[in-house]
């Protein structure tokens, strides 16, 4: 049995969304166990993160997926928080060879996801981790599509400000990645 973690943080509920939907995916793949770490403002003390369940939680996974909306262009606080309190993960390379992705969400076409979701990808190869992108195509810029934002390097979906859900495409993006990333775990797991 391959482990997933998905870690995230989400204020408005969209990165919720997209982190459900991601492990949706993850799980259509049969011998894959998720497991939905939400990093909260409780573990968040004089600036610092700290929550030793969830580190062991993810120490224990095969494959980790990042998780944060797109604040000022760039990671939100709250998960830089949580990226800056496992730097004595990455200091013993726990979390070396596994294998990592990420997604993210803002209310903007644009918004600067691309610099959200390369810093998720640098924390990871500091880590010294694997990273999985997409692998998913675009089919057009409708809402409804995959990938309508044409990203590779992991997913970004977009909402307006007074949307409760997500775009359909956006969901099924996030949904075709979490099933990517558990093939993946599944096939570096047997190497």
């Amino acid at each position: 049995m391959t482990k997933i973690a998905i870690v995230y943080f989400s204020a408005s509920g969209h990165t919720q969304q997209m982190a459900h939907a991601v492990a949706e995916g993850a799980r259509s793949i049969a011998g894959t166990q998720v497991d939905l770490l939400r990093i909260v403002a409780t573990d968040i003390r004089e600036g610092r993160w700290k929550n030793d369940e969830i580190v062991q939680t993810l120490n224990a996974s095969d494959a980790i997926v990042f998780g944060t909306p797109t604040y000022m262009g760039g990671i939100s606080g709250q998960f830089k928080a949580f990226i800056d309190g496992c730097s004595g993960v990455w200091y013993e390379q726990r979390w070396k060879n596994k294998l990592g992705s990420g997604f993210t969400h803002s209310a903007g076409l644009s918004g600067d996801k691309l610099a959200t979701l390369q810093g998720l990808m640098t924390n990871a190869l500091q880590h010294s981790m694997l990273w999985i992108g997409t692998g998913v195509l675009v089919e057009g810029n409708g809402t409804g599509n995959l990938n309508r934002l044409a990203s590779y390097a992991g997913v970004m979906a977009q909402s307006d400000s007074d949307q409760t859900q997500l775009h359909e495409g956006d969901r099924r993006t996030a949904f075709v990645l979490g099933q990517r990333v558990a093939e993946a775990a599944e096939r570096w797991a047997k190497k």
